[in-house]
């Protein structure tokens, strides 16, 4: 992991929520933002107050249209998953994907084709990191 994903911020849950509609439209006012939430939606007020703490924390960037503004992600769901998974797997696992799979196929809600598939994951990326040390 670079050190520039080490450095992005965790979300706030209700920060999150705005960052998964912005990562799925690309861009979008706030109203277009505040019509892929399911109902109860929020405030218009709230959702706007979240994006601009979402460009404090460089999230979001925006581009102006006379006094309304489209706001766009900065950081990428990829860039996003990838950092936080790592703080994940070494708050809860010990930085240790052996410990991370057990605990899953442990759980017993997997089922047995889950269980292939992630098998067959596993064992092409075996084969190709084997190939690539040749």
């Amino acid at each position: 992991m670079n050190k520039q994903k080490q450095s992005i911020r965790e979300l706030t849950r209700a920060e999150e929520q705005v960052m998964q509609v912005l990562w799925k439209i690309e861009k979008g006012m706030v109203h277009d933002i505040l019509d892929h939430f399911p109902k109860p939606k929020p405030a218009y007020n709230t959702v706007s107050t979240i994006i601009r703490i979402l460009e404090q924390k460089g999230f979001v960037g925006h581009k102006a249209y006379g006094h309304t503004y489209e706001y766009f992600p900065i950081v990428s769901k990829d860039e996003y998953s990838s950092a936080h998974f790592g703080n994940f797997l070494n708050n809860y696992f010990g930085n240790s994907f052996k410990s991370l799979a057990s605990f899953f196929t442990s759980e017993k809600k997997m089922t047995l084709s889950e269980l292939e598939e992630i098998q067959n994951i596993i064992g092409n990326e075996i084969e190709k990191q084997k190939k690539s040390k040749l």
